[in-house]
C-alpha cells in the first residue's frame, strides 16, 4: 500500500507473461497518469507519511488536525495530540500481528522486476527546466486544437522531446546484456519509449503498467500522440495485450503528478535510462510570493527532471547532456513546438507567437531562478518598485538594441554619441533603487548580484571597443544565443602570454612589411592595408577555428585594399615573387620572356590576382584559396560563395553530398562598396536558399571611413557601412581596428554563430586608411582633418605592443628585435631577388611554364553518340516515378509520349537535353543545372522535377537513376541574374570537370549579369589563367514578344569572342542540341559555353530529331541544306543564317519557288567554323552571291560579325550581302503586327530579291 516502509530488496509484485510473450517492462511504483499535466496535492499530500500512518492506526480524520510544520504540513505528534484531546473517532480493529498476503499476478512481477534491478549499477542526473514557454506553447497548441476535439497535455510534449533528444544521444537507449559470459551493449536501433501509468482500481488499489511505444522516433509527433492515447486507452480498458509491453529502452514515469518534487526510479533489466519528472511549481524560495509579484518579476515556475540510467554503458556526461538537450528542446529551440503544429495541422506562427507569462522581463535564459529571495523585494511591494524593475527591462532593453551608440569604435576617436535610453536616471532609476533589483530576475548574463553590480558590466559588454547589433534578427533563439555569448563574454577569454606575443609578433611583421615595400618601391601602387593591420591575425584566427571544427579550405574573396599583405601572410605566396612583380620588365626579361605576361594572355595587375596556398595553423594545414577579382570591387563575392559550395559538395556517387564545415567563406568588403553596390545585398539573399547555402559567410567590412574620396555621409544614408545586413537578418558585429583582442574575439564570435545557426555574420572593422586610396594620391585634398590625425596616430603593433609591455608581457627590447629580424629578412629577400634577375636566373614561379602562350589549338574531337540500349533504358527511368506519386493529370500525356515517341520520333528539344544529362550521370560527370523557373523551365517545357498534385511533394527520376555515377543538382534561383550568375561561375571555377549550367528566364535579361560575363566569364583565362566549363543557356528568337523577350545579344558575346576563350552555339535542332551538351561536359579543353536556346523550336515538329541522330553523329560546326547538296550545280544564292529564323525561311510559301537558293545553319557561331564555311561555298560551283540573314537588326546579332569574317572565309570574288532590319537602338518592334510584317519583309526578301 502507498507510504507502507518495506526493507530494502522486498518483493513487490510479480507479473505473470502470456504464452510465448516477453514479461511486461516494470516501472517504478512512484508513478503517476503520464497523460496528466500535474495535479494538485490533496489534503492527505499535506500530512506527513508516518503522520497518515499514525491516523489510519488511531482513527483519526486528517481534515481535523492542525499541522505544526512548516506550511501547516501534519505530523505525527499532530495526530497523537488530536487523538488524546478526543478529536479522534473510534479506531477500526487492527490487523492481525504477522498477517500476510501474498502477492500475484502483475504485483508479483513487479516485486521480481524490481528484485532484479537491485543488480544494475545506476547513477542519476538531475536537471531543473523552466516551465513556462512548455505551457504557453501548449496552451496556444491546445487553442488551436479545440475545434478538432484534441488536446496535447505536459506529458505528450515532453515524452516527445525525450524522443527527439534521444535521436541526438543515441547511448541512452542502448542497454547492457551478457552472451556467452560477455558484456556486451545492445544498440536496438529504435527508441522504444514506456509510459509508465498509475492505474486505481474500483476497490481503491493502485496497479503500475508501463506499455512501450514501439520505434518512436520514426514517427512524427501526430503518429507518435496517436500511439501514447492508444495505449493510455487500452490501459484504462484493461485490454493491453503482452506485445504492448515488449522492447521497452527508455521509460518516462511521471510521479510529479501527485506532488513529488524529484524521484530516482528503478532501472528495469533490458533498459538503457529511466526519466522521472517532478511536480511544476514556482522554486521554494518564491512559493508564498504574491502571484502578482511573481508576474511582475518574471519567476517562472520549475520542474525537476532526472535521468537513472545504467552506469555500465552510459556515462554521466550523456546523461546531463541528454538532460540539457530536452531542456533546450521544451524551451523552443530548433522549432521544437513548430514541428509539432505542422505535423498536428496548425500553424506554426501559432505557437511562434506564444510567449511565456514571464515574458515582460528581458528573456536570456527562460526560467532563470534565484538561488534565495530577495528581501528587498519581498519586503517593499510597493509601486514603485515595480515600476523600478520595469524601467531596469527597458534599459537592459536598451543596451542589447542601442549599446553599439556609446561603444568606442574609430580608432581616430570620438567616442560614440550615446543615447538618452541607456541612462538610468532618464529612466528615474537610482542608486538605491538599482541596489533593491536583483539582476538574477532580469535575466542578463554578466556577473552581478544586483542591476547596481550588473550595469557596469552591461556597459563593457555592449559599449566597449567591440559592440553588436543583433535585436533585429527575427529569430528568437538567435538573439538570445547572441545575448548569452556577449554577456557571459564566452568568446572574449583572456589569452595566455604566448597567444599575445603571437599575436603582436605578425602585427609587427604586416607592418614592416607594408613599410618595406612602402620605401623599396617609392610611389607604386600597392593599396596598403595600414590602418586595418587587424585583418591578418583575424583571418589567421578563422583558419585556426575552421580547422578545429573539421574545416579543410577558406575560400576568400576581397578588393585590393591590403590584398599583398594577405597574399604574404595568410596565403604565404613567397615575399620574393610579390617582390617580382615589383620589379616588372627586369624580371621578365631577366627570364627572357618578356612577351610571355602571367598566364600567357593578358594578366592583370599585382592587386588583382588570386593565390592558393596553406596556412600553417596551430591545428593543422588549411588550404587558403583568394579568388582574383577585377576593379568591380564586390562583384567576387558570388563568385566565392559559388566556390565554398562547390568545395563542400561531394561529387562521387548518385546523391549529392554537402559538407558546410569543409570550407568557409570568407569575404572583405570596402566600407563605400558594401552598401553601395547592389551584387553585396543579392549575395546576402542567398545565405538561406538551398540551392546557394553555404553554412554562412564570415563577411568582413574593412572599413577605413572614406570612399576613395567620398565622405560616409555623402556614400550612404545609414550610419553604419554594415547596416545593410540587417535587412538580412544578419548579426553585426562593430569592433575598433586598433583592439587586436577585440578582433579576435569578433572572429570567435563569428564563427561561433557560424557553426550554430549556418548562417551569414558581418563584422564591422573600423579602422583608418594610412595613405590615400593609393600610394599615389594625396588624401588631404579632401579630408584634410581625417588626414592629419592619421598622420599622427600610432600603427596598432605600436599601440599593442606598449599594451603588453606595461602589463609586463615582453620587453621593450624584445619588441625591437622582433621588429629588426623583420626588417633584416625583407632586406636579405630584395636584394637576392635582384641578383637573380641581375644574373639570369629568376625563375617567376607566377607564370606558366612552356612559351608562355595561351592554348589555341583545336580542341580534339570527342564521341557524343550514345547507343541505342542505353537511351531506351536511361529513357524508361526518366518517366518513373513511386506507384504513390500523384503526376498532374495535364502532365500525364506528355510524359506517356517520350516512352511512345522514341520508337519514331519526333524528339522534342527537352526530351533530348534530358537524355544528354542522364546519359552524362551514368558516365560520372556531376551536372547542376540553375535559374530562373528552371526546374520546370519558363516555357513549360523541361519538366525534371515533378509535383504531386494532391501532396505537392516533389520527386525527380533523374535524380534517382539507376546506374548514375554523379549527383544531378537542379534548383530553381531568386530573381537574380548577377548574384546567381556569379554564384555558378565561382562554383565551376572550383570544380572544372563538373557540367555547370546557368538558364535565363529570358536571353535578354542576361546584361543584369553583364559584369561577371565581362570580368570572370570572358576575360578570366586571359587575365588570371582561370577558365570554366560554365554553360549558359540563353532563350533567343524573335516571335513578336516584344524588345525585352527577343535577343540574348548575341553580338555582345560575339565582341567579347577571341583567343578561343568561349563557345558560342545556336543550334537549331534537338539533336544537336543533345550532341552539344554532351561534347561540353566531355571536351578536354574545358571552356565557358553560351548556348542561344529557342523558345518556339522547342515543340516545333521540324526541329525534332529522331533517335538515330542521338545514336548516330556529333555535332556539327554547320548545316548544309539537305535538298540543294543533291543538287550543287543548280545553286546560284546560298543564304547563311543561325537560330530559328531558318524555319521561316524553309517553311514559306515562296519556298519551292527558289529553286536556285540553298540554306544553311551556322550552328557554332564562334570560335568561327571558317573551314566549314569555306568548304560549304566550295560544294556549290555555280554560286554567284552568299546572303546573311537574320531576324536581329544589322547592329545586332551575328552580321556585326560575319560582315568581316565571311569574305575572309570564302574562296574567290563571290559578294557577301545582308538582308535583316535594318539598324536599331531597340532589338525588335513591340506590336506583333509589325513585326509579322519585317519577318516577312526579311523572309521575301532573302527568297526572291
Amino acid at each position: 500500500e502507498p507510504d507502507d516502509v518495506v526493507k530494502v530488496g522486498q518483493a513487490l509484485a510479480r507479473l505473470q507473461p502470456g504464452d510465448g510473450a516477453a514479461p511486461p517492462a516494470a516501472a517504478p511504483a512512484e508513478a503517476a497518469p503520464a497523460a496528466g499535466n500535474g495535479a494538485t496535492v490533496d489534503t492527505d499530500a499535506k500530512a506527513s507519511p508516518v503522520a497518515r500512518r499514525a491516523a489510519a492506526a488511531e482513527g483519526v480524520d486528517l481534515s481535523t488536525v492542525s499541522g505544526s510544520g512548516a506550511g501547516g504540513r501534519i505530523m505525527k505528534a499532530d495526530v497523537l495530540a488530536a487523538k488524546g484531546g478526543g478529536n479522534g473517532a473510534a479506531a477500526p480493529p487492527a490487523a492481525a500481528e504477522g498477517e500476510a498476503k501474498p502477492l500475484r499476478g502483475p504485483a508479483a512481477m513487479l516485486a521480481k522486476a524490481m528484485e532484479e534491478s537491485r543488480s544494475i549499477p545506476t547513477a542519476t542526473s538531475f536537471r531543473t527546466l523552466a516551465v513556462d514557454t512548455l505551457d504557453a506553447k501548449r496552451k496556444a497548441l491546445n487553442g488551436a486544437l479545440a475545434e478538432q476535439g484534441m488536446k496535447v497535455s505536459f506529458t505528450h510534449l515532453i515524452a516527445w522531446a525525450i524522443v527527439e533528444a534521444g535521436k541526438d544521444w543515441r547511448a541512452m537507449s542502448r542497454s547492457f546484456e551478457e552472451r556467452d559470459g560477455k558484456p556486451n551493449v545492445v544498440d536496438h536501433g529504435a527508441i522504444n519509449l514506456g509510459i509508465a501509468v498509475d492505474i486505481e482500481k474500483k476497490d481503491g488499489s493502485r496497479s503500475l503498467m508501463v506499455p512501450c511505444i514501439r520505434a518512436a522516433d520514426g514517427a512524427d509527433f501526430k503518429a507518435f500522440h496517436a500511439k501514447y492515447e492508444e495505449l493510455i486507452r487500452k490501459t484504462r480498458e484493461n485490454s493491453l495485450t503482452a506485445d504492448d509491453f515488449v522492447g521497452t529502452n527508455i521509460t518516462l514515469t511521471n510521479p510529479g503528478g501527485i506532488g513529488t518534487v524529484a524521484s530516482v526510479p528503478r532501472l528495469m533489466s533490458g533498459q538503457g535510462t529511466i526519466v522521472a519528472t517532478g511536480s511544476i511549481a514556482y522554486p521554494p524560495e518564491w512559493s508564498h510570493s504574491p502571484p502578482e509579484r511573481l508576474k511582475t518579476l518574471g519567476v517562472s515556475k520549475v520542474m525537476t527532471m532526472t535521468s537513472t540510467y545504467d552506469h555500465r554503458i552510459i556515462q554521466g556526461a550523456e546523461s546531463g547532456s541528454f538532460l540539457r538537450r530536452i531542456d533546450e528542446l521544451l524551451s523552443g529551440a530548433d522549432g521544437f513546438y513548430e514541428g509539432v503544429a505542422s505535423s498536428l495541422d496548425v500553424d506554426a506562427g501559432i505557437v511562434s507567437r506564444a510567449h511565456a507569462a514571464s515574458a515582460s522581463a528581458p528573456p536570456l535564459v527562460a526560467g532563470s531562478t534565484t538561488t534565495s529571495p530577495p528581501s528587498a523585494v519581498q519586503a517593499t511591494p510597493d509601486e514603485e518598485l515595480m515600476q523600478a524593475v520595469q524601467a531596469a527591462t527597458s534599459l537592459l532593453k536598451a543596451y542589447r538594441t542601442h549599446g553599439h551608440l556609446s561603444a568606442t569604435l574609430n580608432p581616430l576617436g570620438g567616442d560614440g554619441k550615446g543615447d538618452p535610453a541607456l541612462e538610468p536616471e532618464n529612466l528615474n532609476l537610482t542608486p538605491e533603487l538599482m541596489e533593491q533589483i536583483p539582476a538574477s530576475i532580469l535575466r542578463i548574463g554578466v556577473p552581478g548580484e544586483t542591476l547596481l553590480e550588473a550595469l557596469p558590466r552591461m556597459r563593457d559588454a555592449y559599449c566597449g571597443t567591440i559592440a553588436y547589433q543583433i535585436e533585429h534578427l527575427s529569430s528568437h533563439q538567435q538573439r538570445v544565443w547572441l545575448r548569452e555569448m556577449i554577456e557571459t563574454g564566452a568568446h572574449r577569454k583572456p589569452l595566455d602570454k604566448t597567444e599575445k606575443r603571437g599575436l603582436l609578433r605578425r602585427l609587427i611583421d604586416v607592418f614592416q612589411f607594408e613599410r618595406f615595400l612602402q620605401k623599396a618601391y617609392l610611389g607604386q601602387k600597392m593599396f596598403s592595408i595600414e590602418g586595418l593591420d587587424s585583418t591578418v591575425p583575424m583571418i589567421d584566427e578563422l583558419a585556426t577555428i575552421a580547422r578545429k571544427d573539421g574545416g579543410e579550405q577558406v575560400v576568400i574573396g576581397m578588393a585590393h585594399r591590403g590584398r599583398l599583405s594577405v597574399l604574404a601572410h595568410n596565403l604565404g605566396r613567397s615575399i620574393e615573387s610579390i617582390m617580382a612583380e615589383f620589379e616588372g620588365a627586369k624580371a621578365l626579361d631577366a627570364v627572357k620572356r618578356t612577351d610571355a605576361l602571367r598566364h600567357g594572355g593578358t594578366g592583370d595587375v599585382k592587386y588583382h590576382h588570386g593565390a592558393e596556398g596553406l596556412y600553417e595553423s596551430p591545428e593543422g594545414d588549411v588550404r587558403m584559396r583568394l579568388y582574383p577579382n577585377p576593379s568591380h570591387l564586390e562583384f567576387v563575392d558570388p563568385v566565392v560563395t559559388g566556390g565554398a559550395r562547390a568545395a563542400q559538395t561531394e561529387h562521387a556517387g548518385p546523391q549529392m553530398h554537402h559538407d558546410t564545415k569543409v570550407a568557409v567563406p570568407l569575404l572583405l568588403h570596402g566600407d563605400a562598396a558594401f552598401p553601395g553596390q547592389g551584387v553585396v545585398a543579392e549575395t546576402l539573399n542567398l545565405q538561406s536558399l538551398d540551392g546557394y547555402a553555404t553554412g554562412g559567410t564570415i563577411h568582413i567590412i574593412q572599413d577605413n571611413q572614406v570612399g576613395f574620396t567620398t565622405d560616409p555621409k555623402d556614400g550612404r544614408s545609414t550610419p553604419y557601412a554594415a547596416d545593410m545586413a540587417k535587412g538580412f537578418n544578419v548579426p553585426i558585429i562593430h569592433v575598433n581596428a586598433d583592439d587586436i583582442e577585440a578582433c579576435v574575439a569578433a572572429i570567435r564570435l563569428a564563427m561561433a554563430y557560424r557553426a550554430k545557426f549556418a548562417r551569414d555574420i558581418v563584422i564591422d572593422l573600423i579602422g583608418y586608411r594610412r595613405y590615400g586610396h593609393n600610394e599615389t594620391d594625396e588624401p588631404a585634398y579632401t579630408q584634410p582633418e581625417q588626414a592629419a590625425k592619421i598622420k599622427k596616430h600610432p600603427p596598432v603593433s605600436e599601440l599593442y605592443a606598449k599594451k603588453l609591455v606595461e602589463e609586463g608581457t615582453i620587453t621593450p627590447d624584445e619588441v625591437e628585435g622582433d621588429a629588426g629580424e623583420r626588417r633584416d629578412e625583407l632586406s636579405g629577400i630584395l636584394k637576392a631577388l635582384r641578383s637573380k634577375i641581375e644574373a639570369g636566373e629568376f625563375e617567376d614561379p607566377t607564370i606558366t611554364g612552356g612559351t608562355g602562350e595561351l592554348d589555341r589549338t583545336k580542341s580534339p574531337a570527342v564521341e557524343t553518340k550514345v547507343s541505342e540500349k542505353r537511351l531506351r533504358a536511361l529513357n524508361e527511368e526518366l518517366v518513373r516515378f513511386p506507384d504513390s506519386f500523384t503526376v498532374h493529370r495535364k502532365l500525364r500525356k506528355p510524359l506517356d509520349r517520350r516512352l511512345e515517341i522514341l520508337e519514331d520520333g519526333p524528339i522534342e528539344y527537352a526530351h533530348a537535353e534530358a537524355l544528354a544529362f542522364a546519359s552524362l550521370l551514368t558516365e560520372g560527370t556531376h551536372i547542376r543545372l540553375t535559374g530562373q523557373d528552371t526546374r520546370r523551365g519558363t516555357f513549360s517545357n523541361r519538366h525534371l522535377v515533378l509535383h504531386d498534385e494532391k501532396t505537392g511533394l516533389t520527386y525527380a527520376p533523374i535524380q534517382n537513376l539507376t546506374g548514375a555515377l554523379a549527383p544531378f543538382e537542379i534548383h530553381n534561383s531568386p530573381l537574380s541574374e548577377n548574384a546567381a550568375l556569379g554564384f555558378e561561375y565561382g562554383y565551376a571555377a572550383a570544380s572544372p570537370e563538373s557540367l555547370i549550367l546557368w538558364e535565363a528566364q529570358f536571353g535578354d535579361f542576361d546584361n543584369s549579369a553583364q559584369v561577371i560575363i565581362d570580368q570572370f566569364i570572358a576575360a578570366g583565362e586571359s587575365k588570371w589563367g582561370q577558365t570554366t566549363r560554365l554553360t549558359l543557356l540563353l532563350p533567343h528568337g524573335y516571335e513578336g514578344a516584344g524588345p525585352e523577350h527577343s535577343s540574348a545579344r548575341i553580338e555582345r558575346f560575339l565582341q567579347l569572342g577571341a583567343e578561343g576563350n568561349m563557345r558560342l552555339a545556336n543550334p537549331t535542332t534537338a539533336a544537336q542540341y543533345f550532341h552539344l551538351l554532351r561534347r561540353q561536359a566531355r571536351i578536354k579543353k574545358a571552356r565557358p559555353m553560351v548556348v542561344f536556346t529557342p523558345k518556339g523550336l522547342l515543340r516545333l515538329g521540324e526541329a525534332a530529331s529522331k533517335l538515330s541522330d542521338l545514336t548516330e553523329g556529333t555535332f556539327r560546326y554547320v548545316l548544309d541544306d539537305p535538298n540543294a547538296s543533291q543538287r550543287p550545280e543548280e545553286i546560284k544564292r546560298l543564304l547563311l543564317c543561325s537560330g530559328r529564323i531558318y524555319y521561316d525561311l524553309e517553311g514559306h510559301e515562296r519556298r519551292a519557288d527558289a529553286g536556285s537558293v540553298a540554306i544553311a545553319r551556322a550552328e557554332l557561331v564562334y570560335p568561327f567554323p571558317k573551314s566549314y564555311i569555306g568548304e560549304l561555298a566550295a560544294a556549290y560551283p555555280n554560286l554567284e552571291e552568299v546572303v546573311w540573314v537574320q531576324e536581329e537588326p544589322a547592329n545586332m546579332g551575328c552580321w556585326p560579325s560575319m560582315r568581316w569574317r565571311l569574305p575572309d572565309a570564302i574562296e574567290g570574288d563571290i559578294p557577301v550581302r545582308y538582308v535583316g532590319r535594318p539598324e536599331r537602338a531597340s532589338p525588335s518592334e513591340g506590336y506583333p503586327a509589325a513585326h509579322r510584317t519585317e519577318q516577312e519583309r526579311i523572309v521575301l526578301t532573302a527568297l526572291t530579291a
